[in-house]
């Protein structure tokens, strides 16, 4: 493994996330995940718990990117995560995150996902 470049934490209340969406009747939802992420959404035991997490993920993984580097034209919406077979979170290395990469000498983002009460956090180490 390389070194890391950055690090990106965020906090999301889970209650946040459903109140938006019902608020906005799913726009929100279809604009800010990708079909997979939804999917796995849709199968997984606490839907908006599941959605919370993935959006942490996509917080602190622009954290981790925007906050070293601050010159990056970034959109948070194009980070996927999607869900291994053991449960496990896994950024997905897609073609607009894999030119930010590039772009910013990194390899790979590890993230880590956890949940307790109203609350989803997610931690991103950007890999360089």
């Amino acid at each position: 493994m390389g070194n890391v470049l950055g690090v990106g934490i965020d906090l999301v209340s889970i209650s946040e996330i459903r109140d938006l969406d019902k608020r906005l009747e799913g726009v929100f939802v279809r604009k800010t995940y990708s079909s997979n992420e939804i999917a796995d959404a849709d199968n997984a035991t606490d839907y908006y718990q599941f959605l919370a997490g993935r959006f942490a993920v996509k917080e602190a993984v622009y954290k981790a990117v925007c906050g070293s580097f601050t010159d990056v034209d970034f959109d948070f919406r194009k980070v996927e995560t999607i869900r291994l077979g053991n449960g496990a979170p896994k950024f997905v290395l897609n073609e607009y995150m894999d030119g930010i990469l590039k772009q910013i000498g990194a390899t790979d983002v590890k993230i880590s996902i956890s949940n307790q009460g109203d609350y989803a956090i997610a931690v991103a180490n950007l890999i360089g």
